[in-house]
């Protein structure tokens, strides 16, 4: 998705994220021993190397255990290598404390510590403060909240596994982890999760085709050619290129370019893609999440989303026109047409599923 991406439109777009609900609780009732233990927890440092079962204070007060060993990521962003750690003794409750927190309500503002349930009927905790973002889109001010202690994460049953997933990408680069990216379906939980099953796995095997395409077969962490990178700077926007001219070329898997694209990811995402374009090619979750963020809610030069596109049954060649429309469709790049769907019906036959029809554009 690189220079052919969205216009300044996109970030209108991506900024409408709606806001939510709660009221809620904090570990209050905890013990003074407790307590005391939390406070004995080293404060994160970033930059630092830390190993899986490591424990820190983050700047916000809240404990977080390292998940996966990383040289220091950020906890409140690099959700795949960190969790919230419930060092206080406190948590969730019996069910029915889950259907007691209060409807999230778009436009509504929120402080840290909120509760709501979500129109999925999942419950979510405020991370920071907000205007009352979107949980499911906002996920660095919101966390899924686990009020009945079960798991959380609503994309267990992703329709692609590790293995297929390995089978699709046999020479990927090792940044693109299987695991990085069911971390990012939480950001957008309709992905691959809307429809029969047989539309869940065309969804997902289309956006893997696609991806499949703008990297190389997932190789390409960032875009090759660095002559093009001093060009994705469109200093008509107001907030310019903070991070330099040349730092908004294309990364990721869907290979996100331009400031606008990247301030427009960030705000939707609640991360500050603008001044740390380097998170989409340092960090999996994130990188993931710009890919399915443009897949979600982009149409590009298309008419719709590629999502939509392919719960509406429109076919995969409508994904193909939101991606790349302007320089491949209408006979413009026949090859690179062929070779998107060459790739989708490879991956819907690894997924067991019939590629339904227009599968050109």
């Amino acid at each position: 998705m690189s220079r052919r991406h969205v216009s300044a439109a996109l970030t209108a777009l991506a900024l409408a994220v709606t806001p939510l609900v709660m009221s809620a609780p904090a570990a209050s009732a905890a013990p003074a021993t407790a307590a005391a233990s939390c406070a004995s927890y080293p404060s994160w440092v970033a930059g630092k190397s830390y190993a899986t079962g490591d424990i820190v204070r983050y700047t916000d007060g809240k404990t977080y255990i390292a998940e996966h060993d990383n040289p220091g990521y950020d906890p409140v962003i690099s959700t795949w290598y960190w969790d919230p750690y419930n060092c206080d003794g406190g948590g969730g409750g019996g069910s029915t404390t889950c259907a007691s927190y209060p409807s999230w309500v778009a436009g509504r503002s929120y402080v840290t510590g909120d509760i709501v349930r979500y129109t999925d009927g999942k419950t979510y905790i405020a991370e920071h403060d907000n205007p009352g973002y979107d949980p499911v889109i906002s996920t660095w001010f919101w966390e899924p909240y686990n009020c009945d202690g079960g798991t959380t994460n609503p994309v267990g049953n992703f329709v692609v596994s590790e293995a297929q997933f390995n089978q699709m990408f046999p020479n990927r680069n090792s940044f693109y982890t299987y695991n990085g990216l069911v971390a990012a379906l939480n950001a957008f939980p309709g992905f691959a999760n809307t429809g029969s099953d047989t539309v869940k796995k065309q969804e997902a095997a289309a956006f893997l085709a696609n991806v499949n395409h703008e990297t190389g077969g997932l190789v390409y962490v960032v875009e090759q050619n660095t002559a093009n990178y001093p060009t994705y700077c469109d200093w008509s926007q107001s907030y310019g290129c903070p991070a330099g001219q040349a730092a908004y070329y294309g990364r990721g898997p869907i290979q996100l370019s331009w400031n606008f694209n990247y301030k427009a990811a960030g705000d939707a995402l609640g991360i500050d893609l603008l001044h740390n374009p380097n998170l989409v090619q340092t960090d999996a979750a994130v990188a993931w999440k710009t890919g399915l963020w443009y897949w979600n809610t982009q149409s590009g030069p298309g008419s719709m989303t590629p999502h939509n596109a392919m719960v509406n049954q429109a076919g995969f060649g409508q994904t193909i026109r939101s991606i790349n429309g302007s320089l491949e469709c209408d006979g413009r790049n026949p090859a690179q047409v062929q070779s998107r769907v060459d790739a989708y019906q490879r991956f819907t036959s690894i997924l067991g599923v019939t590629p339904g029809g227009n599968l050109s554009c």
